[in-house]
């Protein structure tokens, strides 16, 4: 499993925008779920944090390798959602991959996610 925490940088003027963003995402949520299965993605969240005047999204995601790229996806949801990324993510900003240190999770939860991921690869 791969557990990832990654920072990127709002465009300045695009909180609006983000907030529509992360409300058709929330509205659409069945949507959503259908692409992870593709991804193999376990876990995904995004956090938004705003700090020294700029807006940041987190990514935290629990994935299992070999699953296709969001990019490569002809789903309709993973479409409307790179729209919303060009329009909002700075690309002059290199985003920041945070290195996991420790990864607490119970054996109930471990099993879990190893499970999951099994009904993933199939």
């Amino acid at each position: 499993m791969d557990i990832e925490l990654s920072r990127f940088r709002v465009l300045p003027g695009k909180m609006d925008v983000v907030e529509v963003w992360l409300a058709f995402l929330n509205e659409n949520m069945d949507a959503v779920l259908q692409t992870l299965e593709g991804e193999r993605m376990l876990v995904e969240t995004i956090f938004h944090e705003h700090l020294a005047g700029a807006d940041y999204l987190y990514w935290f995601s629990i994935q299992v390798p070999g699953g296709i790229d969001v990019r490569d996806s002809g789903h309709w949801i993973d479409a409307k959602h790179l729209e919303y990324w060009h329009e909002c993510i700075d690309p002059s900003y290199s985003h920041v991959d945070l290195a996991p240190k420790v990864a607490m999770l119970p054996a109930r939860v471990r099993t879990g996610l190893e499970s999951a991921a099994g009904e993933a690869g199939e």
